[in-house]
Order: C-alpha cells, then sequence, then structure tokens
C-alpha cells in the first residue's frame, strides 16, 4: 500500500493523502505522537479494522470520539452477525425504513445496529455498573466505565473480531481518550433515563468541563519531546473540543505549552461561512491552535476509503521502518 499511494497519488486529494501519510510518519519516526479526532459513523463503518492494529502498533496515541463511535465500537463486537446491510438504500422509500424499525434495527447509512443483540445486552451488563457508582459514591469519565465494560465481556460473547475492535484495544493500552458531548449517545440517553427514574446518580459520570481539565494534563505528557499531532475525522464537538486544549492553557492557565506539531483533516464538508467542518486549517492558526509552521493537510474526501489506506499504508512502515524510508526518499522510482 505505502508504495501504491507513493507511486499514484500525485495531484490534487491524492497528493494531500500522499503528503499527510509522509509527514505523519516522519513526525512517528523521530520520536513524536499522534492524536486522532474521530467523528461520523466510523465504528459502525467498521474503522477498527485498521484502527486497532494501529493503536497497537503505537501510531496513535490519544483519541477523541463521539460517545456514538465509543459505543458502537462495543456493539461491532457483541452484535456483530446480527447486523444487517443495506446497500440498496439510495433507492429506499419511507416504507422501507418503517419496516426496518418494526424489526428493531437502527439504519446508519448502509448497515444497522440491532436494538436488542446490541444495546439491549449492554445495557444489562453497564446498568448495573451504573448503580454500583451511584450506591459507592464513585465519580468516572465517561469512557472508563466503557474501558472497564469492554474487557469485561466474556470471550465467548464475542461476535466480532476482537483484533478489529478499536475500544478494546484502546482499553488495554489505556489509552488518554476523551468523550466530548457523551450525552448524545444511545448510552447517553439510557442513562439520562436511569437518572430520571432515579435508580442512578448523574454525579457518577464527569462532565464534560472535568474532561478538559483533566486533558491539559494529558496533552501535557503527549506533547513532551517532539511533540503530538492531530489527525481528525470529520468535525464538530468531536475535533473541536481537544484542539481547543492548546489556546486555553496558553490564554486561560496562562501557561506555556506546545502547539500542535501536525495536523491533517480527512472531511468531505465544502469550505463554507462559519462551518468548523469546512473550515481551512489556516483559519486554526487564528485561534492560537495551529502556527504557520504546522504541517498542515486537508483530503476532501471520503473518510471510509482514505483513512484506511493511510492506516495499512503507516502499519507497513512500522513494520519495516528501513523500506519505507528508502521509498520515501524523494525522486525514487517505483
Amino acid at each position: 500500500m505505502l508504495e501504491f499511494v507513493l507511486a499514484n497519488y500525485t495531484n490534487f486529494n491524492a497528493r494531500a493523502t500522499r503528503d499527510a501519510l509522509i509527514a505523519y510518519w516522519r513526525h512517528i519516526e523521530g520520536g513524536g505522537k499522534m492524536f486522532w479526532a474521530v467523528a461520523g459513523a466510523m465504528s459502525s463503518a467498521q474503522l477498527g479494522i485498521t484502527l486497532a492494529p494501529a493503536i497497537r502498533a503505537g501510531l496513535i496515541h490519544g483519541l477523541s470520539v463521539t460517545g456514538a463511535n465509543l459505543e458502537e465500537s462495543l456493539f461491532r463486537l457483541v452484535a456483530h452477525h446480527s447486523y444487517q446491510d443495506f446497500p440498496d438504500y439510495r433507492y429506499f422509500r419511507k416504507q422501507d425504513d418503517a419496516k426496518i424499525l418494526a424489526d428493531r434495527m437502527r439504519r446508519v447509512t448502509d448497515t444497522s445496529i440491532p436494538e436488542d443483540e446490541a444495546f439491549r445486552v449492554v445495557e444489562k451488563i453497564i446498568v448495573p455498573m451504573w448503580k454500583r457508582a451511584t450506591a459507592r459514591g464513585e465519580r468516572r469519565f465517561w469512557h472508563e466505565y466503557f474501558y472497564d465494560l469492554i474487557q469485561a465481556v466474556d470471550e465467548k460473547k464475542y461476535e466480532g473480531d476482537p483484533e478489529a475492535c478499536w475500544l478494546l484495544a484502546a482499553a488495554r493500552a489505556n489509552l488518554p481518550i476523551v468523550v466530548p458531548g457523551h450525552e448524545d449517545s444511545t448510552f447517553g440517553n439510557i442513562f439520562a433515563s436511569y437518572v430520571k427514574s432515579g435508580e442512578v446518580s448523574a454525579a457518577i459520570v464527569k462532565s464534560g468541563i472535568e474532561y478538559m481539565a483533566d486533558f491539559y494534563d494529558r496533552y501535557r505528557e503527549l506533547s513532551k519531546g517532539p511533540g503530538v499531532g492531530f489527525f481528525q475525522i470529520g468535525g464538530g464537538i468531536a475535533g473541536d473540543f481537544p484542539i481547543c486544549v492548546v489556546p486555553s492553557i496558553k490564554y486561560d492557565l496562562r501557561q506555556r505549552v506546545k502547539p500542535w506539531a501536525y495536523f491533517c483533516q480527512i472531511s468531505d464538508s465544502t469550505t463554507s461561512y462559519g462551518s468548523y467542518s469546512g473550515a481551512t486549517p489556516n483559519e486554526k492558526i487564528t485561534w492560537d491552535k495551529l502556527t504557520e509552521r504546522t504541517p498542515m493537510f486537508v483530503i476532501e474526501s471520503d473518510a471510509t476509503i482514505v483513512a484506511p489506506i493511510i492506516l495499512t499504508a503507516l502499519l507497513e512502515c512500522r513494520r519495516d521502518p528501513a523500506a519505507a524510508k528508502r521509498l520515501m526518499v524523494p525522486g525514487t522510482s517505483f
């Protein structure tokens, strides 16, 4: 894959993909770290097939994910065989989607999440965890419950490939992670219902503000040495929340901080007025998130296509750094 990208990705979005890949690897090779922000429905799209090996290979050192991506990685592990795909979804009528609802499925573009095998199975495991935390007066971050939960699932219950579950890989590595806006997810809603019924306390989950306060320290750790880069899929809160840590440390805490050492965004959002997803990277210079010297890349494409290509090529670099170095020499013919 690496040689293919270097030889064929020469212009336009292909060139941006190639250049972002090379800069990513050189940053890692030089001892730097990389932080990923993942929006969209990437877990349902099975990004874990390449994301999980990349975590195990030390190519990803921290994550910001939506609550949906967090839980959907777990759903794929415990209910994979019960998912149903709909390759002809573009031609569906309203009645077709009504039937999917009646079949207790929740469609996500061309695939679906099975309610009983995913939501309700996980609910049976996590609700007792919430109730115990309530009884003990414990307070934890949202992802910490899921880190414990996914490692507590009996391997005999796996339907998906555990090697393709990024949440399991992150939990085993105890990767730093933030889940901003976790309330906006299926289990955020389920948690709220148990709070409303008085069965669990809302206080057992630490807030988004506490996530940022903790992330100050996580960022300092990650940015030691050559620094930490920022690789973003999509836009919204998954990206905007963690990237703001740099100006917040600088202007709010009034402390010295290293800027992000690299930036790449894969997005199919067009540049538009006031859109975070569609903002060009250099706009972030004005917010002191990036600097004029930060390597910046925007790949205007589908992340389900581009991210696995980049991750596969990076895994090749990790397996054979010497070969990668030879291939990346400017002017190399293929």
